[in-house]
């Protein structure tokens, strides 16, 4: 079982996902006060280790499998997209908490935006601490969300993980030949392919299993969504509650990635 160190936790979105894929959250870093209540009430025995920047990476548990949303407001079309210009842009630190902890693997999401700013000076530092990646947009909508909620996936691993000590590379399954500015970093081509809407799949062979176990899961993957009115007086902590919905990556995008990680693990063994 691959054990989890999560960064940026939230309320737990990427936690929860990859703990449906089969793994085990260790510790997780988050600094939001509302969104620390629902982490100690949802992984009461799980060490918070909060602001990233303060963490002296000797002191921590090794995990197999880091993961995290670093904040999107230095890339997002919805913002200023200051980049590295904007305070809230705290890659380096994921970038150090992976150089020092050297996972298995590293989990990464962010906005659409990281596509055309940020996103190739990321996988350019993740090669040069020995990482190869892969990377693709991700639609919730792909998975049956009644939302689009477009996020880039990358998924990095050392770069002698899955070589086969020749010139061809086995991979996860997650990049993409179609993608002009993103693709498949020391990767088979062929190994994931998207219909006419865009929607994210595995090969063939992996999709139909993993899609196999997620409709065995015994879990409703999507539930009708309540008509909720745009007042809702008494609600306590609403609006804590929308901003960590918000920030929050779908639990569902995390499981499908999570068990992606987990079956080339098993190819791997």
């Amino acid at each position: 079982m691959l054990t989890v160190g999560s960064l940026f936790s939230g309320i737990g979105g990427l936690d929860l996902g990859l703990e449906r894929a089969g793994m085990t959250v260790r510790w997780h870093s988050e600094i939001d006060p509302y969104a620390c209540k629902i982490l100690k009430k949802h992984w009461p025995e799980v060490p918070n280790h909060g602001d990233i920047k303060q963490i002296d990476w000797r002191t921590v548990e090794p995990v197999d499998v880091i993961c995290g949303g670093y904040p999107c407001q230095p890339f997002s079309t919805a913002g200023k997209r200051r980049g590295t210009d904007d305070p809230r842009h705290l890659w380096p630190w994921v970038r150090d908490a992976i150089s020092a902890l050297r996972p298995r693997y590293a989990i990464l999401e962010n906005v659409r935006g990281h596509l055309s700013m940020g996103g190739v000076t990321v996988i350019g530092e993740l090669a040069e601490i020995g990482y190869d990646a892969e990377w693709r947009v991700v639609s919730a909508a792909g998975l049956g969300a009644p939302h689009r909620r477009e996020r880039i996936i990358i998924v990095a691993y050392p770069t002698q993980l899955f070589s086969n000590g020749g010139d061809n590379h086995a991979s996860i399954g997650l990049g993409s030949e179609t993608l002009s500015q993103f693709g498949n970093c020391g990767g088979s081509p062929n190994v994931a392919y998207a219909d006419n809407c865009g929607h994210v799949y595995a090969s063939k062979a992996q999709q139909s299993d993993i899609g196999r176990r997620c409709a065995t899961s015994g879990r409703q993957q999507w539930e009708t969504e309540p008509s909720v009115g745009r007042v809702a007086d008494g609600v306590s902590h609403r609006v804590d509650r929308l901003r960590g919905l918000g920030n929050a990556v779908v639990p569902q995008v995390a499981e499908y990635i999570g068990r992606l990680v987990m079956a080339a693990e098993l190819d791997n063994a």
